[in-house]
C-alpha cells in the first residue's frame, strides 16, 4: 500500500522541539548507495481547503519518487509563520527543513542567517528558466537564499450577473469605479466594492495608482509620506465614505470572501490565491459568473503590487540533500503546471506557461500580463516590517480616527525609525 504524507499538526511540531531540531532527521539526505532518505520538514502556508490539497498531493509524489524519503507536511497559518519560523531557527529547535515563504520573508531570514544559500546546489535547477521578476525577492547580498514557488498580482474580482444587472462593465478607473458601485447601489440593493480595511497589502494597489510607494530602495529613501502617499490615503477614505465601497478593522478576510460569495458585494478586490475559494460561493455555482480585471487606476496609473511565495531551506537542517531535491521537485515545471491547472496560481517558470494546464487556465491567462507589469516591492530585509505601521494607519484612515496627512506622516516617522539612516 503507498505510503500517504504525514500531516503534523503546528503545535505538534513544536512540542517535538527536543528530537525535532533541523527537520527531525540526522541524516544527511543519502544513504550508502547514494539514494535520498530521512525525513524533511516542510511548513507549508498555503490556504487550509484549497491550496493545501493539491501541495500535499503534490509532496506524495516527491515521497514515490524518493520512496526512502518522509515527508512531514506542517500546515502553518500564514498570519503567524514568519514569527514562528524566526523563533524556531532563533532557538535552533523545531525548525523545518523547508518552508514556504512569502516573498518578503526571504530577504529578512537571509539577513539573519537563516537560510541556506541556494547557489550551485539541485534546488536551483534549470534557474535560467524562471522568471526574472520572481528570482529578484530570492536574492540577499549577492546570493540565492530560495527559489520562487508561485508568482502573483492583484486584480478586481467581480459578479458579472450583478454588474450585468446594474447596467455596467468592470470600471478601468476609481471615477468608474464610483459611478458603477452608485448604479449597482440604485438597481440591485447591494455595495458596489469590498475593501478590505484590516490588512496594508490592499492599500499598494491605491498607493502605485497615485505614483507613490512605501520607499525609494536605491536612494534610501522613505516615501509614503509624499504627495503621492497623501492623495493615496484620501483615495481610500473616500471610497468608503460616498458608499462606494464597505470595509473593516478586523476578520477582514473572512468578512470580505463571505460578503463577496454570497453576493452582498458585487467587486472586490483579490489575488489568484482566492478564486478556488471564491468558487466555493452560492454566487458562483455557475463558475462563468466570476469576471476578473484590472485594479482601477488611480489618478496616475494602474498598480497592482507583486507577490508571491518562495521555497527556501532552513541552514541548520540536518537532511540538506534531500531537501534542495524537495525544493526542486515542488518548483518544477510539472509541479507548477500542476498549480496553475487545479488552483489557478501563475508559474515562476517561463516553460511552465506552455503546458496545457496552464494555457487552458482563464486566470492564468488573465494574471500573467497583470504579473508582467506588477510594481515590484523593496526586496530589503525590513520590506515585511513595512506593512504593521502602514497597517495601523490604514485602518484608522478608514475608520474615521485620524486623517489621510496625519497617517502619512505617522507611517513616514515610523519607517525612518524601522530604517536606519534613511532618508
Amino acid at each position: 500500500m503507498r505510503r500517504g504524507i504525514t500531516a503534523t499538526a503546528l503545535v505538534a511540531a513544536l512540542a517535538l522541539a527536543a528530537t525535532a531540531c533541523g527537520g527531525g532527521d540526522k541524516s544527511d539526505g543519502g544513504s550508502s548507495s547514494g539514494e535520498l532518505s530521512g525525513t524533511v520538514t516542510w511548513w507549508d502556508t498555503s490556504s487550509v481547503g484549497s491550496e493545501d490539497k493539491v501541495f500535499k498531493k503534490l509532496a506524495e509524489g516527491f515521497e514515490k519518487k524518493h520512496p526512502k524519503v518522509d515527508v512531514k507536511y506542517v500546515s502553518v497559518p500564514f498570519g503567524d509563520a514568519q514569527n514562528n519560523f524566526k523563533n524556531a531557527a532563533q532557538s535552533g529547535k523545531a525548525a523545518p527543513d523547508v518552508i514556504r515563504s512569502e516573498v518578503a520573508w526571504t530577504p529578512d531570514f537571509a539577513s539573519l542567517g537563516y537560510l541556506a544559500p541556494l547557489d550551485g546546489t539541485p534546488a536551483l535547477k534549470n534557474q535560467d528558466d524562471f522568471l526574472p521578476q520572481a528570482v529578484a525577492s530570492t536574492k540577499y547580498e549577492d546570493k540565492t537564499y530560495a527559489v520562487p514557488q508561485v508568482i502573483d498580482s492583484m486584480g478586481i474580482f467581480y459578479n458579472k450577473k450583478l454588474l450585468q444587472e446594474a447596467g455596467v462593465e468592470p470600471p478601468t478607473n476609481l471615477d468608474e469605479l464610483k459611478s458603477s458601485a452608485k448604479a449597482i447601489k440604485d438597481k440591485t440593493g447591494k455595495t458596489g466594492l469590498y475593501l478590505r480595511g484590516d490588512d496594508p497589502y490592499f492599500f499598494l494597489s491605491f498607493l502605485y495608482g497615485e505614483g507613490g510607494d512605501l520607499v525609494d530602495a536605491k536612494t534610501k529613501t522613505v516615501t509614503v509620506d509624499k504627495p503621492e502617499g497623501v492623495k493615496a490615503f484620501k483615495a481610500v477614505k473616500t471610497l468608503v465614505d460616498d458608499g462606494t465601497a464597505k470595509t473593516d478593522a478586523s476578520d477582514g478576510w473572512e468578512n470580505m470572501m463571505q460578503a463577496f460569495k454570497n453576493g452582498d458585494v458585487a467587486m472586490m478586490i483579490n489575488g489568484p490565491w482566492a478564486v478556488a475559494d471564491t468558487l466555493t460561493g452560492k454566487e458562483f455555482t455557475d463558475k462563468g459568473n466570476l469576471g476578473i480585471a484590472t485594479v482601477p487606476a488611480g489618478s496616475a496609473a494602474h498598480g497592482a503590487p507583486q507577490g508571491g511565495h518562495n521555497l527556501a531551506v532552513y541552514a541548520g537542517s540536518k537532511n540538506l540533500a534531500a531537501s534542495y531535491a524537495f525544493v526542486e521537485y515542488m518548483t518544477s515545471v510539472e509541479a507548477q503546471a500542476t498549480a496553475a491547472g487545479e488552483l489557478g496560481l501563475l508559474p515562476t517558470r517561463t516553460s511552465a506557461y506552455a503546458k496545457k494546464e496552464a494555457v487552458n487556465s482563464e486566470i492564468v491567462g488573465f494574471f500573467k500580463p497583470v504579473v508582467e507589469t506588477a510594481v515590484e516591492r523593496p526586496w530589503i530585509p525590513e520590506g515585511g516590517s513595512l506593512f504593521a505601521p502602514l497597517g495601523v494607519e490604514y485602518t484608522k484612515v478608514l475608520t474615521d480616527q485620524t486623517t489621510p496627512e496625519k497617517a502619512a506622516k505617522a507611517v513616514g516617522d515610523e519607517y525612518r525609525k524601522l530604517l536606519k539612516d534613511w532618508k
